[in-house]
């Protein structure tokens, strides 16, 4: 079994332009805080060994940092995973990526809904409506399309 992969959607943002430097408001500055406090209260994750990955937009970075702050890891960033761009592209990088840690992907709607459902459904348009800052968890064998099982869905309200 490939370690948990873990798709988070950035925390609240405000509107702007251009799309790609639009920041988080501090409801979502505090929601991305709350999830990464979270996650790092839990026992059943390696989180020391997590990979943590995020979409060059700078909402999604900002989230990814404070995930990263509670969690004590770096973050990286991954060009393929904006809000346009095609989950089956996310899966292919997937496929090319060691899976013996724990990976998070912290991106944007419709991307993360859609990768959630090309995971689970084997399809794209039958995706997860996420909220912000939710976190979708998947187990597979492989991280491949149809191949996932959703083992956890968390949103902020689900903390509060």
């Amino acid at each position: 079994m490939a370690e948990p992969l873990l798709i988070m959607r950035h925390g609240e943002a405000a509107p702007g332009s251009p799309d790609a430097a639009r920041e988080l408001t501090v409801r979502g500055q505090e929601e991305a805080a709350g999830m990464g406090a979270w996650l790092a209260g839990r026992t059943d994750l390696d989180l020391a060994r997590l990979r943590l990955v995020a979409s060059p937009y700078r909402r999604a970075q900002q989230t990814a940092e404070r995930v990263g702050e509670a969690l004590g890891v770096p973050v990286e960033t991954l060009p393929c995973i904006t809000p346009d761009d095609p989950p089956q592209t996310v899966v292919d990088w997937l496929l090319e990526q060691d899976d013996d840690r724990p990976l998070m992907l912290v991106s944007h709607m419709p991307l993360v809904g859609a990768l959630t459902g090309l995971l689970v459904e084997g399809r794209g348009d039958r995706g997860l409506g996420f909220p912000t800052a939710a976190v979708a968890e998947l187990d597979a064998e492989v991280r491949a399309a149809g191949c996932a099982r959703l083992a956890r869905f968390t949103s902020p309200a689900d903390i509060a």
